[in-house]
Order: C-alpha cells, then sequence, then structure tokens
C-alpha cells in the first residue's frame, strides 16, 4: 500500500482530552500531506465541536470507510464512530463513555491495520480508569494492542532526539518491576530496541543498559538483581552480535545517552525510563503555568503492525482550552511514516 504516501490512522484519544484537540491541530500542519495521507478515527460530532470551539481553521470531512478519505489539507477526514453523546461530554471529566469511545477508536484503528487498509496506527492519550469504567481492562495502550495482534513478545520503546528508550517493564508496581528484571526478557528487549534503532534509519547501534540499583548493585552491596540477571544479559547480548554495554548506573547512562553516546538504552521500569526522557522532551513554562513544548514519540516494538503515540496524558486540567501542544502528535505521525519506509516487523 505504500506506493505512495501511507495512510496513517490517528485515534482521537479520549473525547474529554486533549486528544482530539491535538489531532486537529497536527493535521493543520501542511507539510504532514506531503509525506502521508492522515485520517483520524473517532466521533465525528467531537470533531465538529472542537473546531467550533476553538475557532480553528479547518472542515471536518466525516467518513464511513477509509476509501472515501480525501486526504486533503485543511479538510481532516474523520473515520466516524458516532459513539460519544455530546450532551454528556464533559471536559477533563473521566467517564465510561469516553472511555468506551477512545478504546473503540484504538480496536478500529488496528482492525485497518491488520486488514491492510492502513499503513500504520498513531493514537492519541487515552484515561486509563474510564477505559477500565467502560468494562475494558487494559493498562493501557501497549497492552491493547498486544491482545488484538496476538503479541507475546513486546516493548515500549520512547523517542526524542537523542534519548531513545526501551523498558523491561512498564505498568506494574516498582515492587513487581524489580522481580521482572530477568536476563531472557532483557536480552528480548535488546533485540526488540535494535530492530527499532534499524527502523527508525539510526546508524548508531550502541546500547546502553541500565543498571537496577544504586551504583549498578556495588558488587551486589545494593542488591544482586545488577549481577545476578543483568549482567548475565549483556554477556549473552555480546555473544549474540549486539554491541551493548553495562549494566551502567542508571545516573551514568542517561547523562551519555543525552549527547548521542548510545543509539538507544535499556531501563530497568516505567519511571527509571520516563523521567529523563520526559526531561529532555517535555519543556514547563514557570510564568504561563503550562507546557511550551511536549515533545516525544511512544512506540510499540514487536507488533505485526505500526504503532506510535503521543507520550503525554490526556492533560484534562486544560483540555477544551485551545492551549494544548500538537508538537509530539506531529512527531508520532512523522516517526510512523518513517517506521512504514523502513517496514521490518516492529
Amino acid at each position: 500500500m505504500i506506493a505512495e504516501r501511507p495512510i496513517i490512522a490517528i485515534t482521537m484519544g479520549d473525547p474529554a482530552s486533549i486528544g482530539p484537540e491535538i489531532a486537529v491541530k497536527a493535521l493543520l500542519t501542511e507539510r504532514l500531506y506531503d509525506i502521508c495521507r492522515p485520517v483520524i478515527i473517532g466521533d465525528t460530532g467531537v470533531f465538529f465541536d472542537i473546531v467550533k470551539r476553538l475557532s480553528l481553521n479547518a472542515t471536518i470531512n466525516s467518513i464511513k470507510d477509509i476509501r472515501n478519505a480525501q486526504f486533503v489539507f485543511g479538510k481532516p477526514d474523520v473515520f466516524d464512530l458516532q459513539n460519544v453523546d455530546m450532551e454528556q461530554l464533559r471536559f477533563g471529566e473521566i467517564s465510561a463513555m469516553a472511555g468506551n469511545a477512545s478504546f473503540e477508536a484504538v480496536k478500529k484503528a488496528i482492525e485497518l491495520a491488520i486488514d491492510g487498509e492502513v499503513d500504520a496506527t498513531v493514537t492519541g492519550p487515552i484515561n486509563k480508569k474510564s477505559i477500565n469504567e467502560a468494562g475494558h481492562h487494559f493498562a493501557g495502550h501497549t497492552e491493547i494492542y498486544a491482545h488484538y495482534t496476538g503479541t507475546k513478545k513486546y516493548a515500549m520503546l520512547l523517542v526524542e532526539h537523542n534519548m531513545k528508550v526501551i523498558h523491561v517493564s512498564t505498568h506494574v508496581s516498582l515492587r513487581q518491576a524489580c522481580d521482572l528484571v530477568k536476563k531472557d526478557r532483557i536480552v528480548e528487549v535488546v533485540e526488540l530496541l535494535q530492530d527499532g534503532l534499524i527502523s527508525l534509519g539510526e546508524k548508531n547501534l550502541k546500547i546502553g543498559i541500565a543498571g537496577l540499583n544504586p551504583h549498578a548493585g556495588d558488587s551486589g552491596l545494593f542488591g544482586t538483581e545488577d549481577d545476578l540477571e543483568i549482567l548475565p544479559a549483556v554477556q549473552e547480548a555480546l555473544k549474540l552480535g549486539y554491541d551493548v554495554e553495562g549494566p551502567v548506573p542508571a545516573d551514568t547512562l542517561f547523562s551519555k545517552a543525552s549527547t548521542g553516546y548510545y543509539g538507544g538504552v535499556v531501563a530497568m521500569y516505567h519511571d527509571q525510563g520516563h523521567i529523563p526522557f520526559k526531561l529532555t522532551g517535555f519543556k514547563w513554562n514557570a510564568e504561563k503555568q503550562q507546557m511550551d513544548s511536549v515533545k516525544g514519540v511512544n512506540i510499540t516494538m514487536g507488533l505485526p503492525i505500526i504503532r506510535t503515540s503521543v507520550d503525554h496524558g490526556t492533560a484534562f486540567e486544560i483540555a477544551g482550552k485551545g492551549v494544548a501542544s500538537s508538537d509530539a502528535m506531529i512527531l508520532a505521525i512523522e516517526s510512523a511514516v518513517q517506521l512504514s519506509k523502513n517496514r521490518i516487523k516492529v
């Protein structure tokens, strides 16, 4: 299908969030139409409302079939799921209705990609409590995609400039995350990271592997996981031909990664990877009390289809106010296009 520009399906995210706003704002960036054919998956009523509410210079084209999309700049196509009651929708509020609508948009995007109607998918932010209140018991997008594609080996890769971080575990408690630091999983994640780096066109394939404990355990003084699980994983990855280094104390690893020393790094758990990553891409304006820029892309590695996403939340506190940044959505779309060009199993 990628004979021309790839077709990119963009889910609206939670309709009570900034998701619809950043989707439309991103598609008012004309250069995106030079590299892809974007289509939003969601409820048309939500987008008619956001365009009117924020006085955006856009005309929504409601469709029921990808074949009816026009892909014209200034006229965003919305694949209409008709699943939001606009009289009940309240910005910034958790609700089963909004959760179900966001979940159904994700599921439809997955179906379209599996059926070959779109080349890649990009997801807007969802609220985990809302989708769970709607009866869809998933920890997040990554788990939804894994379930509906039948994927067993997958991982979250975050990308922003020099910082490319993949995770051994994500949405689990810290206690459980420590228990999930196992040799085989770490080697698996190294393999997924290198696939991702190649798909993104990265030339530097040197991979840094973070230690779990302070000072990477300091020879067992501060925990044994680094010596018993991470070091053997590093040794195994070297035998398999990967250019890896570790375990490196996390406070050293990420400062080196920010300079481009590593092509990518392996974090042992959610916050270990997310905190340095967001310090790189998220810029808070203390005077205005809002984000000046929110950059960073989330890619699910290991899937049979392409999925990228913004790496920020629903921002309920500013939903519907017109101040949300579409930077991360634009980057997520651009990354999806790049991955579709260098298509290997991701």
